[in-house]
């Protein structure tokens, strides 16, 4: 049986989205996974551009609302920064809290090739951490 992950930011528009492609990707037969932020925006171009130089298309995802997921149980709640941390809501059952406090790639600055240098780490980051989901 698959457990259920919902990665959480705040917009929903750079890591968690790229976490929820990465975990889909990786460990889609053991997860099943969703995203959400606390103030959900759009997903970034450079989340999308990252994620395609791994193979991954995430152009099709669209932020969302945590609301949307109020009533529903997970085995995990991660949280990818500190702001979405403080402002997790509680989750019927007994998920499991996670919390990863990861930079916002979307706060980055210079040009499109230094900022994207910055997406790319953070998906390898995120990549790095969502492995330990699968020795628990």
């Amino acid at each position: 049986m698959r457990k259920r992950v919902l990665v959480l930011c705040t917009g929903n528009s750079a890591r968690s989205q790229m976490a929820e492609g990465l975990l889909h990707h990786d460990a889609g037969d053991r997860f099943d996974v969703f995203s959400a932020g606390v103030e959900p925006t759009e997903v970034r171009p450079l989340a999308i551009a990252a994620m395609l130089e791994v193979g991954i298309d995430i152009s099709e995802q669209r932020s969302k609302s945590v609301a949307e997921f109020a009533n529903q149980e997970f085995d995990y709640v991660i949280t990818v920064c500190d702001n979405a941390n403080q402002q997790c809501p509680m989750f019927p059952g007994k998920a499991e809290r996670i919390h990863w406090s990861i930079e916002d790639p979307a706060e980055a600055q210079g040009d499109q090739q230094a900022k994207l240098d910055v997406f790319r780490r953070v998906r390898d980051t995120l990549r790095e951490r969502l492995k330990t989901l699968d020795v628990q």
